[in-house]
């Protein structure tokens, strides 16, 4: 294609409208390194044009949908979390449906601004979990991703163009969430022993690590919203207590903090109130999109259904922030969770931790956060050992879940409906699965071993095999053996 030609010329592209263009723009784009390697400059410059050429009017740089370095893009990931805000269309599937398959679905998720947010037409990939959980009867239930074709209406003769929707088999939501729950990576044995009252114990006995729980187009739409939220705080948009960000007078001081459900108090304030959830003081509800993140934690048997977290805080770090050595408030009954993002940290577990600088903590044991991890701490994990973060190198985002105890409720507090009677996901349809597959195998067998057992009977009996044959010719030979004798 020379610089001359219009796209429009290509009878090819008169099938998809302008929006499908930018889509396949945008996600081939962040392609371009694997797809041009190993061309000549010459093929590299074409292939190049002809991508960005999909979508002349978008000025923009082409955002890729992620780079190759930071991980490809997981075909299993197809439970994402969605949008907090109502009445946002949620993201653009790609229309052009390649052999890329589900990697072109999962990515769509990451291109949600590709489509504008006056158009009218409603465009959700099957991978938003949040816009799922919202959509209501056979949309819920959709088992079958859609492709959208613009096709010309050759009976207008107007050259107006009519969007048709073409269901594609594909794994129902249910199917798809299972494969992800069941691909999540447990550790709960980690361990460390410490004299504690003159006796020997685990300290880190009760604390899980999983990974696996949210992917990296999640990560990101909860980072987003977050920071989102810290904008609302600083323009006071946010509940007086929701919000916190105090003067950094020294290294490890001044960590941003956004508080829902209820205000802890960290140490006695000014008004000498002691450490713990304030009765007094109200703070902004759970956002929309963090009951999605506990309704995930639920489901998916990072917490149990007897502890719901209804409230929670977001730690905001900056390069050198901290958090000190600590035992959580029992005001919050136990487990209670940490999920990390942006950046990987450590986390200091000891009896005795010990303060050797502003941000700089010795302790007996350190366990790393990956990003998208969620640290669960229960046990003498939570109550024997005390925990802390070390100033960390980079920023750093974390949101802790915990459920109040019912008698340090704020007044005026009421429990969220919509966090009532969750239920974890089942295991029992993996295991009904084996047992089918053991049913069949066992068929197979007893078929295969009933079929030895004729065959060699029927050998035995001569029927088949190197023996004489028996049967009509044979006696046809008897008697003419006879006659002659």
């Amino acid at each position: 294609m020379t610089s001359t030609e219009s796209v429009s010329e290509d009878s090819f592209l008169h099938n998809y409208n302008a929006n499908d263009r930018r889509i396949a723009s945008e996600f081939l784009s962040g392609w371009l390194p694997f797809l041009t390697k190993g061309l000549c400059d010459s093929c590299n410059r074409k292939l190049t044009h002809r991508v960005r050429s999909l979508c002349p009017g978008d000025d923009s740089d082409k955002k890729s949908v992620g780079s190759l370095k930071d991980g490809v893009i997981d075909a299993a990931e197809t439970n994402s979390l969605g949008s907090w805000k109502d009445g946002e269309n949620g993201c653009a599937e790609p229309a052009v449906e390649s052999d890329l398959g589900a990697n072109v679905c999962a990515a769509s998720d990451m291109i949600a601004s590709s489509v504008p947010a006056g158009s009218g037409e409603r465009r959700t990939s099957w991978a938003d979990m949040a816009q799922e959980d919202e959509l209501e009867g056979d949309e819920e239930s959709e088992v079958t991703s859609t492709s959208r074709l613009s096709v010309a209406n050759s009976a207008s003769g107007d050259g107006t163009a009519e969007e048709k929707s073409v269901s594609k088999p594909g794994l129902s939501r249910d199917q798809r969430e299972y494969i992800r729950f069941t691909n999540v990576k447990r550790k709960k044995d980690f361990a460390c022993i410490e004299r504690v009252n003159q006796k020997l114990v685990n300290i880190l006995d009760g604390l899980e690590l999983h990974t696996g729980v949210f992917s990296a187009a999640e990560q990101k739409r909860i980072v987003d919203y977050v920071y989102e939220l810290e904008e609302m705080g600083k323009n006071g948009k946010l509940k007086a207590r929701t919000y916190t960000a105090p003067q950094k007078w020294m290294r490890g001081k001044g960590r941003v903090t956004i508080q829902f459900g209820c205000c802890y108090n960290y140490a006695v304030d000014k008004k000498g109130n002691p450490p713990g959830i304030l009765q007094n003081e109200l703070v902004d509800p759970i956002p929309h999109l963090f009951k999605v993140i506990i309704r995930r934690l639920i489901r998916w048997h990072v917490l149990p259904t007897t502890c719901v977290p209804d409230s929670c805080i977001v730690n905001i770090y900056d390069k050198d922030d901290c958090i000190p050595p600590h035992i959580d408030n029992h005001d919050f009954l136990r487990p209670f969770c940490t999920v990390s993002f942006l950046s990987e940290c450590d986390i200091v577990f000891g009896s005795n931790l010990k303060i050797i600088g502003p941000g700089d903590f010795a302790g007996s044991t350190a366990i790393s956060l990956p990003v998208g991890s969620v640290l669960v701490l229960n046990g003498n994990g939570a109550d024997v050992a005390k925990h802390c973060v070390p100033a960390v190198p980079t920023k750093r985002i974390s949101i802790t879940f915990r459920k109040m105890d019912e008698t340090k409720w704020p007044v005026g507090y009421t429990p969220e409906p919509d966090l009532q009677g969750l239920q974890p996901l089942s295991y029992e349809a993996d295991r009904s699965k084996h047992s089918n597959i053991s049913k069949i195998n066992h068929a197979g067998n007893l078929k295969a071993a009933r079929s030895v057992d004729n065959s060699d009977r029927l050998k035995e009996r001569g029927f088949f095999g190197p023996g004489p044959r028996r049967g009509r010719v044979n006696r046809q030979r008897l008697r003419l053996d006879m006659m002659e004798g």
